[in-house]
């Protein structure tokens, strides 16, 4: 199985790795070149050796400077020689390094300030290469240390210059509207994108943006809660519902036909609900995830998003990232992290599944939850004028669940074909712990009582760095707690919620309602034994 290059996640000057994958796997140069990557490598190679030349003219117009000195000729001379035997091993490492970093194939998506890091990157690598080689075979490349370091500087400033252009034309010159308007790469113009679990928390509030965005929309949902959640949208022509269980393979295969991009947001949803019925769970979390994978492959679908939880970073001390060690506490997390194992083994040239690790959701969407703590806690503020907190210093990271879809709508607009990658999603300055989110509903409901209880604490508690997200695809949470505390409360005020402990918002009460036989599970072995790997290494 060929190993994917996720240059999304590296350290800086981790292009190194990049390489030594790419190398590996014979994807150091392009198979099959468009005219426009045809013209960015012939680009790419004449600013690499115009800045080999500029820094050899500069050395010799040094010694053209200096008075009396007869060897400017020889040094003209040496200096050419070099650059005839450095340029053609030049040329050769910098494309290879440019492919493997993206240049050539999905580099123009990069955000602005993501791209300037990896033309650094990429450069440096190039030169340190070409130093490298210059020091143990000069009889191979053998310019002058002068020469090298001033054309690196050179070539930093075409290349980083010659990325910058047209972001810069399109802020200065076009203006906002054209920058504002929906992206070509990877847009919903005529795509249709297929939403498992689209009649969801999330999925209600997905399905409007894309239908925004330009999209058609095809929703693949059991409909548990009845079509209530998406009913405003079901007279639009480009919506198209097909009510089937997922996890039989006949409606995921009539399901994705046609289908240009999936998002699955299917699946039981939190602890309490996953501990139900830990069968059903194994069944619907991970099985079918598998099978979707599988089909959604199959159908040369290679964007593929799967909706994981960061949740699975458990208990820890530190702040972390998408790279930081998993440590899943309870059988939801579990579900995801083995579902992501899944994922990044089938990725490939042709499935290049986006990961996303969504903070802990809150606020309204079509169906909306109110077994979330942001929500929960507002709510007991209102109805019963009390705020119950158990333990308190637990931290979490918080994302309105109109920002968890504005991310889904955002990474579906970057192209396929990065590789198999992992996001957190979510605000950096939305980590807080459940003491403060206390302290903010009271903000709002002085009159409300906080009561704090250590018994049956959470044990889960990790703060998370969401940088990667900003910086590669740009995105920005629109709200924060406080705003969101406000709406919750303005519902329930306004009429909107009546009652807040009713089956249709709580996951957990539906599990205990439901009627188990008809979602009695299939064999999976081998669900249950990645479980178990999972449960070890924790």
């Amino acid at each position: 199985m060929t190993q994917q290059v996720r240059l999304g996640s590296m350290p800086a000057l981790s292009l190194i790795g990049a390489v030594k994958v790419a190398a590996k796997n014979g994807r150091l140069w392009p198979r099959r070149l468009s005219a426009a990557q045809l013209i960015r490598i012939v680009t790419d190679i004449a600013l690499l050796n115009l800045a080999l030349i500029l820094a050899a003219l500069v050395r010799v117009a040094i010694m053209l400077a200096q008075p009396g000195d007869d060897e400017a000729f020889d040094e003209l001379m040496w200096q050419v020689a070099n650059y005839a035997k450095t340029a053609p091993v030049a040329t050769v490492i910098a494309v290879a390094v440019f492919h493997a970093s993206g240049f050539y194939s999905y580099g123009r998506a990069y955000q602005t300030k993501f791209k300037a890091l990896v033309v650094t990157q990429a450069v440096t690598l190039t030169y340190l290469i070409l130093g490298v080689l210059a020091f143990l075979l000069p009889s191979v490349v053998s310019p002058s240390r002068g020469v090298l370091v001033l054309a690196g500087v050179i070539s930093l400033v075409l290349f980083v210059s010659s990325r910058m252009w047209a972001a810069a034309w399109r802020h200065y010159v076009v203006g906002a509207e054209e920058v504002e308007s929906p992206p070509s790469v990877g847009g919903g113009r005529d795509r249709t994108v297929l939403v498992i679990g689209g009649a969801g928390y999330i999925g209600s509030a997905l399905l409007p943006k894309l239908l925004a965005s330009g999209y058609r929309v095809r929703v693949l949902d059991l409909l548990l809660y009845g079509t209530g959640p998406i009913e405003h949208l079901l007279d639009d022509p480009r919506v198209e519902v097909v009510r089937a269980d997922f996890r039989h393979v006949d409606s995921l295969v009539k399901a994705m036909r046609g289908v240009d991009q999936v998002v699955h947001l299917g699946g039981i949803v939190g602890d309490p609900a996953c501990s139900v019925d830990e069968e059903l769970t194994i069944d619907v979390n991970l099985t079918a995830s598998r099978l979707i994978a599988e089909v959604a492959k199959g159908h040369g679908i290679r964007h593929f998003i799967f909706a994981s939880t960061c949740s699975v970073y458990g208990a820890s001390d530190e702040v972390l990232d998408e790279n930081s060690s998993l440590n899943p506490l309870s059988l939801y997390a579990k579900s995801k992290v083995a579902s992501e194992k899944v994922l990044l083994k089938m990725a490939d040239e042709t499935f290049t599944p986006i990961i996303v690790r969504f903070a802990t959701i809150y606020g309204l969407s079509g169906r909306t939850r109110f077994d979330l703590v942001v929500n929960l806690l507002a709510a007991k503020a209102v109805f019963e004028g009390s705020i119950p907190v158990f333990g308190g210093s637990q931290w979490r990271p918080f994302l309105h669940v109109d920002d968890a879809a504005a991310a889904v709508c955002q990474l579906l607009r970057m192209p396929a074909g990065r590789g198999a990658e992992i996001y957190n999603v979510g605000c950096s300055k939305e980590n807080y712990t459940i003491d403060q989110i206390a302290d903010i509903i009271k903000q709002h409901l002085p009159d409300a009582d906080i009561i704090r209880r250590n018994e049956e604490a959470d044990n889960r508690n990790y703060r998370v760095n969401f940088s990667k997200i900003e910086m590669m695809v740009g995105f920005k949470p629109q709200w924060n707690v406080a705003a969101g505390t406000q709406q919750v409360i303005e519902a329930i005020r306004t009429g909107q919620v009546v009652d807040y402990t009713e089956m249709r918002y709580s996951n957990v009460k539906l599990l205990h309602n439901i009627n188990g036989s008809k979602l009695a599970p299939p064999e999976r072995r081998w669900a249950e034994d990645m479980l178990h790997q999972v449960d070890a290494r924790a």
